[in-house]
């Protein structure tokens, strides 16, 4: 399972990013910079509100799949503290450090 979602949260980066370079700045219209007028598949303004809610949507589902890593990567990391029990003592043997002569 933990697979599948980072292989959809990569997806996203990369599709989030080729989609904010796609987009002009607030002056500009994505469908004349892309077609080179206004009869565009969207109409005049409709490619840059879809572009915009895309953008969001996936920005969205990148921030999901986040969290749902970060939620599993934190149950994984539990469990395998689970396993290691809960003996927390520390060996009461100390041995001394020697250190190696120093060369001349």
């Amino acid at each position: 399972m933990q697979t599948f979602v980072t292989c959809i949260h990569v997806f996203c980066c990369f599709f989030l990013v080729l989609l904010v370079l796609i987009q002009s700045g607030k002056g500009a219209e994505i469908s004349t910079s892309l077609a080179g007028s206004s009869q565009t598949i969207f109409g005049s303004s409709g490619g840059a509100n879809f572009i915009t809610r895309l953008t969001s949507s996936i920005a969205f589902v990148f921030m999901a799949t986040s969290m749902v890593l970060t939620i599993m990567g934190g149950q994984a990391h539990r469990s395998l503290f689970e396993d290691l029990g809960t003996d927390t003592t520390v060996s009461e043997e100390v041995r001394p450090v020697t250190l190696p002569a120093p060369v001349k």
